[in-house]
């Protein structure tokens, strides 16, 4: 072979060059009209933050794989790019920065757009949208007012996060320790019109469609299940006693009360109600003591759900009635951990068998009664007294099945008998009803910022809520705003929100609320099929022809809100005419995280930043780590997500700058499995380049040569399985075995003469790892000579538009594999067989071997053969 050493891999020149002439020739745009084999493979759309990072490129890199590998199999891929461009942290940045929230989101786009561009990826940009532009959201409007009419859109009272000095609603997850997370100050739980979405009342369809989502992962399913928190109990009635007034005795005979567990009633020792449940307002009403406990509650703002929160509570002279038996009466309390939003605000308590009750209980020196044994305890002799104390109940709950004791009707009954006992008994006296109830409660999309979606809507003190009329679509935001004031910078603009009411003419004000930044986020994979329509928001033949999205592809983070939100709009938009819709998402995939290692300070400086870049980290010449302009001492820690809180970043312009795109997006695909997170070190990234280096010189080194005669059937062999492997692993998302399966062809090529075989397996290996490094093979491609060997090469014509290779079955079958065979696991020999053959016909080919007949002659098999393929076939014998 000629030596190769020293031949320039100029990844810079050659990456540069493809990409102008993909560019120029617009080889990424897919006629959607006329494709006959439609395909859409589509990546989480970026929030345009400043630059983008690495979980950025493994994202982007997976979606470009497939989408380049479906496009060799003859589909007309729609691959498009697109931002999520509206949001609090522009109007943050903007503040502080003293720029206005568009010019930062455009000039950050202007950024990550170039640097996902150097990446090579295969975007179709004359799709690109941006959902703070104008052109997008007035389809969203013109949407809601369309949600609106049918229903699905409503203004109703509800209880949210307030904060008094920014004079705004804010998300559970800005509340932090019961405070603004941006102004400090203390958060108040207020009652406040807001504008939402009525999902709940798609939540039986949006669970039972989970079934027939067979290519979404069971986890991201999982979660959504219990988002959306379907069950099965009895709605309780329970009579009030006690001390009250007449008002509340009329209003309140009774409070209902949701339960799954209505098998734990005869534990129970309280019930208790939410802060704003009504009966607690009026309460609150007639006891100065009452109104001051929830005005302490609601002061913080509200817990997430499944947060825990410190327990409140307090007693009333109101007592409840057992609904088994009347005489025995309990304590109606109102708690700061039940909320008015799941059930009815109320719950009976046994406290032995819930954790949060327990908690409660505990708090509040309550008795605590269990009723549920654990099931080692369940045998033909057990008395009470063992059940008892099988149960005893210390600092946890038990929430496990078991057998019921202590409770009438119902003891000696496993848990599911005894709630469905219970369940009957309660219906029978009238006290309770079979009731299927869902924890997915309204989608609130009212936002009090300036940087958001205009709702479309106009107050008039005579006419109400009064819709925009559709020809003054879009609605947009005024560009001269005060940032510096503190509320919503609408609410301060002198004139735009003083508007005509359309219908009577009198003086209206126009909303100032924004949408929720998931609304735009909830439909932008139907606007890329039509992103220039100034008609409508999409084209519903398209819709038909494209949607839903064959591959989407982002992280675990967005499997609960996003997705579910983006599943409930395409019903909404099917609910009001605009498409014919089941799901917007027909495969998901979700990608682990980046990883690296974090380094600190050994001796960090309280108050001060402890975290270190690792490019200003260094190793001295005893292998210390040192900071690299202070030489102060360094540790390293675990390896976490990629974050710039901790430093732990790694610049992808630096990678691409340093070793080229193809370098970055081969390490990142081949590293780990694509569900897996991803380890990012240098010493990695250092050997992916050099296999492409090496790559590079010696296939162009190949193309000078002169081939020898020859046949070469391993070459063959392996290269068809290779073709064979590598399109099974794209299939199934196996990103990283398909690149192994590559390696193990070159490295076997790398050491033959230069048959046709190998020249042919070379050919195939470009054309294998084209989705992987498109630049690099790219340019092997055109300068092979050999082309033409190839079927349906154009002489001229880029790898690109080349269908994937195929494999022959008939190469494979004359493969021929070693097997260890074994008796009681000490060897036997080696018997040869096809690659091809089935256990059935490799067992058949072991057994006909003349040493593996005499080693089981007269001997009794006790056990089917052990068979690994690949690896042994092991008899056990006597």
């Amino acid at each position: 072979m000629t030596d190769t050493t020293n031949l320039p891999y100029d990844f810079a020149a050659i990456e540069q060059r493809w990409r102008q002439r993909w560019d120029d020739s617009l080889a990424f745009a897919v006629d959607l009209e006329s494709a006959e084999h439609p395909y859409y493979v589509l990546e989480m759309f970026p929030y345009p933050s400043g630059r983008i990072h690495m979980g950025h490129v493994r994202n982007y890199t997976m979606g470009d794989l497939v989408s380049r590998y479906k496009r060799a199999r003859g589909f007309q891929v729609l691959h498009p790019m697109g931002w999520d461009a509206f949001g609090l942290p522009a109007e943050n940045a903007a503040r502080e920065r003293g720029l206005h929230p568009a010019r930062w989101t455009w000039d950050n786009i202007a950024t990550m757009r170039g640097q996902l561009q150097a990446m090579g990826l295969s975007i179709d940009w004359e799709r690109e949208i941006a959902t703070c532009h104008p052109e997008y959201y007035r389809h969203e409007q013109g949407y809601f007012l369309d949600f609106l009419q049918a229903g699905i859109a409503v203004r109703k009272d509800m209880w949210v996060n307030w904060d008094p000095v920014e004079q705004s609603v804010l998300a559970n997850e800005q509340v932090i320790e019961g405070r603004g997370w941006r102004s400090g100050a203390e958060v108040e739980r207020k009652k406040r019109k807001q504008w939402c979405l009525d999902i709940p009342a798609y939540a039986q369809e949006l669970d039972s469609a989970l079934d027939g989502l067979d290519q979404w992962p069971d986890a991201v399913k999982t979660m959504q299940r219990n988002w959306i928190g379907r069950s099965t109990g009895s709605l309780i009635s329970f009579d009030l006693a006690g001390e009250m007034d007449d008002a509340v005795a009329a209003a309140y005979p009774s409070i209902d009360v949701f339960t799954t567990r209505p098998d734990t009633l005869f534990g129970m020792t309280f019930l208790a109600i939410a802060i704003d449940h009504p009966l607690a307002e009026m309460l609150a009403g007639q006891h100065a003591e009452i109104a001051d406990f929830i005005a302490e509650c609601k002061r913080g703002g509200t817990a997430q759900r499944g947060e825990e929160i410190e327990k409140k509570g307090y007693r009333t002279a109101i007592a409840v009635q057992h609904p088994f038996t009347p005489d025995r009466t309990y304590p109606l309390y109102i708690a700061n951990y039940v909320l008015l939003e799941y059930g009815t605000g109320a719950l009976f308590a046994c406290a032995a068998h819930d954790q949060r009750d327990l908690d409660f209980a505990r708090a509040e020196g309550l008795e605590v009664v269990p009723v549920v044994a654990p099931l080692a305890a369940d045998s033909p002799d057990a008395s009470g007294a063992d059940l008892a104390a099988a149960a005893a109940v210390g600092d946890t709950a038990y929430t496990g099945d078991g057998v019921l004791f202590g409770s009438d009707f119902l003891d000696g009954l496993r848990v599911p008998d005894a709630i469905e006992r219970a369940m009957d008994e309660l219906a029978r006296i009238g006290k309770g009803s079979r009731q299927v109830n869902f924890r997915l409660r309204e989608w609130l999309v009212s936002r009090q910022r300036y940087w958001g979606c205009p709702v479309p809507v106009i107050h008039c003190d005579d006419c109400g809520v009064v819709g925009v009329p559709r020809a003054q679509l879009p609605v947009e935001l005024p560009e001269d705003v005060d940032l510096t004031l503190s509320g919503n910078p609408l609410d301060h603009h002198p004139t735009w929100k003083h508007v005509a009411c359309p219908s009577c003419g009198k003086p209206a004000i126009r909303e100032t609320d924004t949408f929720d930044t998931f609304f735009e986020s909830s439909w932008y994979f139907a606007r890329f099929l039509s992103p220039r329509d100034a008609g409508q928001g999409f084209a519903p033949a398209l819709a038909a022809k494209f949607l839903p999205v064959d591959d989407y592809i982002g992280g675990i983070e967005h499997a609960i809100l996003h997705l579910l939100y983006s599943r409930f709009f395409v019903r909404a938009l099917r609910e009001t005419g605009h498409c014919d819709l089941a799901e917007p998402f027909k495969r998901l995939f979700t990608q682990g995280m980046v990883c690296h290692r974090t380094i600190s300070l050994a001796s960090p400086v309280p108050g001060e930043q402890p975290w270190v870049f690792p490019q200003d980290a260094e190793r001295g010449a005893g292998g210390e780590l040192r900071h690299r302009t202070s030489g102060a001492a360094l540790v390293e820690g675990a390896s976490v997500k990629m974050s710039k809180s901790k430093r732990n970043v790694v610049d992808p312009d630096d990678i691409i700058a340093s070793y080229g795109a193809d370098t970055a997006r081969m390490f990142i695909l081949s590293d780990s499995p694509p569900t897996r997170d991803l380890e990012w070190t240098t010493a990695g990234v250092d050997a992916t380049h050099r296999f492409l280096k090496r790559l590079y010189r010696h296939i162009s080194s190949a193309w000078q040569q002169e081939v020898i005669a020859g046949d070469d059937p391993e070459s063959r062999r392996l290269t068809h399985a290779a073709v064979k492997g590598v399109t099974e692993d794209i299939e199934r998302y196996h990103f990283n075995r398909a690149i192994a399966r590559v390696r193990e062809v070159t490295n076997h090529l790398f050491a033959q003469p230069l048959t046709w075989d190998v020249i042919d397996g070379w050919m195939t290996v470009i054309r294998l790892l084209s989705p992987v490094v498109p630049h690099l093979t790219e340019q092997l491609w055109q300068d092979c000579p050999h082309r033409a060997r190839t079927p349906l090469a154009k002489a001229d014509g880029l790898l690109l538009d080349l269908p994937w290779p195929t494999y022959s079955e008939a190469e494979l079958q004359t493969a021929a594999e070693e097997i260890s065979v074994q008796r009681n696991g000490k060897m036997v020999g080696r018997v040869t067989y096809p690659a091809s053959a089935d256990d059935a016909e490799l067992l058949r080919l072991v057994r006909e071997d003349a040493r593996v007949q005499r080693v089981l002659e007269n001997r009794t098999e006790k056990r089917p053969p052990i068979v690994v393929r690949g690896r042994i076939v092991n008899f056990i014998t006597d």
